[in-house]
């Protein structure tokens, strides 16, 4: 793994509470550990262990010799230090609920690229979005007034609502409580230990890239 990689991999930052609140990256992680705003946190054999940086450091040796395989390791000129999976701020005890955002890219997933009218899955360049109330009758831009529809369906019901143009909804549309097209991935082993942590549906963002 180069350098560049290695200083971009993944951190999950807790708050003082133990509750998740973002990833950044290891460059980020060990800049708040250097500051002393942040303390690692490592799960090993079950139990929880908090490390202060220099404390990492220290161990790093251990690590190297007898678990190389469980971390990805961070080559400086004196020693080689494992990138924390987790650290935990010492100060921060607020936890923000992402709003999931109204995107063309969240519409289409939360309709599964299914026209919301006749049922059917399209492409994404073969659907559109329906205003179910028209703009032009008042409706806006909105969770419960927006979906997926095909151009034929789009078509068909043109300025009108569905029941003025005798269509239906094969279901109402709603405000999901998070992002179907980026839920949570967690591939590689050394981000197991992230998932007692998260709870998937507070999260609108894609925490690890496949």
């Amino acid at each position: 793994m180069s350098a560049i990689s290695t200083i971009d991999e993944k951190v999950l930052v807790l708050n003082r509470g133990y509750s998740a609140v973002r990833i950044v990256p290891a460059r980020h992680a060990f800049t708040l550990l250097c500051r002393e705003a942040a303390e690692i946190l490592s799960i090993e054999n079950g139990n929880y262990l908090t490390y202060g940086l220099h404390d990492w450091m220290d161990v790093a040796k251990l690590q190297k010799e007898f678990e190389p395989e469980k971390h990805t390791w961070l080559r400086l000129p004196s020693l080689e230090i494992a990138i924390p999976k987790i650290i935990r701020l010492l100060t921060y005890d607020k936890f923000v609920k992402p709003e999931v955002r109204l995107t063309r890219r969240n519409l289409f997933s939360r309709d599964k690229n299914k026209c919301q009218y006749c049922g059917k899955r399209f492409s994404a360049t073969d659907l559109t979005l329906d205003h179910v109330v028209p703009r032009v009758q008042g409706g806006g831009n909105s969770w419960s007034n927006l979906v997926c529809a095909c151009m034929k369906c789009n078509t068909k019901k043109g300025g009108r609502t569905p029941r003025q143009a005798s269509m239906q909804l094969i279901q109402k549309p709603f405000k999901p409580l998070h992002c179907e097209a980026r839920k949570l991935r967690i591939g590689p082993i050394q981000y197991k230990s992230w998932k007692s942590f998260l709870q998937n549906a507070y999260w609108s963002i894609e925490l690890v890239e496949d």
